[in-house]
């Protein structure tokens, strides 16, 4: 199905004018969380995160900020009974569905924290649709963005905002796959998927174009952390300098990927979880030496692969394969 030929340049006939008229729409009022603010799922998200972070426990606890959203969340269950649910949501997706565009994918979310979220906080939250962006053609295909903007209260005082975007797209068409062992013509080989860059990582990936892995360093506890974030997990605060890996590490983890074949991968390849010498750890790919080499504990140094005009990534080499700081790929 093609969505432009079916509904006109615009993507349907209007349909751009029609997806507007929802911007501003609310799709919950007076939400209800299903939980207080409590310590049992505190501590569960803290143990799956590896959060140590001392304020989270004990006799005066906040909730870490990042839970924003679990609070509201439905569970299993859905949202069928939710209080405050209009069928807004339900419907924009109903009118995207109808022209063609019937496949969805997340691509980024925002929080605004106002206020610390305490065990025994009642949450409720309003939701509505914040904007719906013109038809945009993505690798994956052609589509609308979709965010929603939900405000958290706490007790009735704004605690917090999240912004949650997606893609609603009708798959691009696909050439033909070369068959195994047939090279890729490099005229037609898919680009890779480009990293999402924001206010919180944009450090990182600069440095990554001067050939430099460089980690978070709060300024007030020297707790590293990987990946960038806006504050520190150990002590809150918000102030940070980097500090530049050496680029030594070894294999912590790593699965090798056979399927799905992704477009611009050529599996099998390894991914491996590497912690580096300076105690953080980092997902990239081992490349250099067959993935069935690849090992726990296998020592491996930093390189930088360019994958096209546009994009370079830090990846790992067997130690003995590397050459030497910041080699190239």
């Amino acid at each position: 199905m093609d969505p432009a030929g079916r509904h006109g340049r615009d993507g349907g006939g209007g349909l751009s004018e029609r997806l507007k008229e929802y911007e501003g729409r609310a799709a919950t009022a007076g939400g209800v969380g299903r939980d207080l603010v409590n310590a049992p799922m505190i501590r569960h998200w803290c143990e799956a995160m590896g959060d140590t972070n001392p304020a989270y426990t004990g006799p005066d606890a906040v909730a870490p900020p990042t839970m924003l959203q679990a609070w509201t969340m439905s569970g299993l269950s859905g949202h069928t009974d939710r209080p405050g649910r209009s069928g807004t949501y339900d419907e924009l997706f109903a009118l995207l569905d109808g022209a063609g565009y019937t496949s969805v994918v997340a691509t980024d979310c925002e929080q605004d924290y106002l206020r610390p979220l305490r065990p025994g906080d009642e949450i409720t939250f309003d939701s509505m649709i914040e904007s719906v962006s013109g038809r945009k053609t993505t690798k994956l295909g052609t589509g609308y963005f979709v965010t929603t903007r939900m405000d958290i209260r706490a007790n009735g005082e704004l605690a917090g905002t999240h912004r949650f975007r997606i893609l609603k797209y009708a798959p691009a068409q696909r050439s033909p796959q070369p068959g195994a062992g047939e090279p890729r013509p490099a005229e037609v080989r898919p680009r890779r998927p480009r990293p999402v860059i924001n206010r919180d990582n944009a450090g990182f990936w600069e440095g990554v174009g001067r050939h430099r892995l460089l980690i978070q360093r709060c300024t007030d506890c020297g707790a590293l952390r990987f990946p960038w974030l806006p504050g520190c997990g150990a002590c809150g605060g918000p102030d940070w300098d980097t500090v530049e890996s050496g680029g030594e590490g070894t294999v912590y983890s790593y699965v090798v990927m056979h399927h799905p074949p992704f477009p611009a991968f050529d599996p099998p390849y390894a991914v491996a979880l590497v912690e580096l010498a300076e105690g953080v750890r980092i997902v990239s790919n081992v490349v250099g030496v067959p993935h069935d080499e690849v090992r726990i504990g296998m020592p491996v140094r930093l390189a930088f692969q360019r994958c096209d005009e546009e994009l370079e990534l830090p990846v790992f080499r067997a130690a003995e394969t590397a050459g030497g700081p910041g080699g190239r790929s």
